[in-house]
């Protein structure tokens, strides 16, 4: 397990750094104090992808967090959480929400968490909630994976689309840290990032913060693991349609996530919601009064 991380926080107030038998050391942003014991605290999720942090979910930290107890954590491997040499997956991703969530819940009475996550990391919390369905009051999903055409994921249970064979050679000495330092110049990142939002226009905080944490020692391995798809569920669909809390499904219009036909079934469940956004793939960032007002509207009818 690597030490504490001396990158800078990405988002502001106090942080907090829980060690998890399972996912290492993960780092936590949210309030010094469990306040507000009578409502629910809110816990966000970000992305995985060659520069991930708790930096995607910003805007809702900001918003949210002044009226509920909101917490952001890092993914194990990505901002300032642990990054060792070891095998990301799935399994590994979903324990570290577990963990999250229930340190989160120790805080606040135990009451059940209402959680936010974005694209690949929306299947790490379907499966956290499918498997603890007490510790989940409702879920958000932005521009969630394993959604777009009509393709079904219904491997066996807890399965991933991992190659080995693509991970082998992305493991060979120089290999995935070369293709990985390519990956994440910052010509790269800006190119990345145009084509989420689908615009020229980005959060310029978001493109400095990527850079930056994607130049932190260990930075390349968990995304090989993810560009090798060991990320992916194989049982994703399954997974969603076992899910019994209220689900708020949202996404953009433009850039390269656009295609959410497989969310159409799960929509036509009575618990499950969603709304459109004109915007790329980060809803919130573009949108994020609008974004919060809808979110807390799915809060209040989620409640009823």
């Amino acid at each position: 397990m690597t030490g504490p991380s001396s990158l800078p926080p990405a988002l502001d107030g106090p942080t907090s750094s829980l060690v998890d038998d399972r996912a290492g050391r993960i780092e936590l942003y949210g309030p010094a104090q469990a306040d507000s014991p009578d409502l629910h605290p809110v816990v966000l999720i970000h992305s995985v992808n060659a520069a991930a942090s708790a930096y995607e979910m910003r805007p809702l930290f900001e918003r949210v967090g002044p009226t509920r107890p909101t917490y952001a954590l890092d993914l194990p491997g990505f901002g300032r959480s642990d990054r060792s040499a070891r095998r990301y997956d799935i399994r590994l991703m979903t324990d570290a929400v577990h963990a999250a969530v229930d340190w989160v819940r120790r805080r606040h009475d135990q009451r059940p968490v209402d959680a936010i996550a974005l694209s690949l990391s929306c299947e790490f919390l379907a499966r956290a909630a499918d498997e603890s369905p007490a510790a989940f009051r409702n879920l958000a999903l932005i521009a969630p994976t394993g959604m777009s055409g009509a393709r079904r994921f219904d491997g066996a249970d807890g399965t991933n689309r991992g190659n080995d064979t693509v991970h082998a050679v992305f493991a060979l000495p120089g290999v995935g840290s070369s293709m990985f330092w390519l990956l994440t110049r910052p010509r790269v990142v800006r190119y990345f990032l145009r084509r989420t939002y689908g615009r020229a226009e980005i959060d310029e905080g978001m493109w400095r913060y990527a850079v930056e944490t994607a130049a932190q020692p260990g930075a390349f391995r968990a995304p090989l693991w993810f560009l090798s798809a060991h990320l992916f569920s194989a049982d994703i669909t399954r997974v969603y349609e076992r899910l019994d809390a209220p689900v708020w499904v949202t996404h953009g219009t433009r850039g390269d996530f656009v295609d959410y036909r497989g969310a159409d079934p799960l929509l036509a469940r009575d618990n499950w919601s969603g709304k459109v956004f004109d915007s790329g793939a980060l809803p919130h960032f573009e949108h994020p009064d609008a974004f919060v007002e809808a979110y807390l509207e799915f809060l209040h009818e989620a409640a009823q």
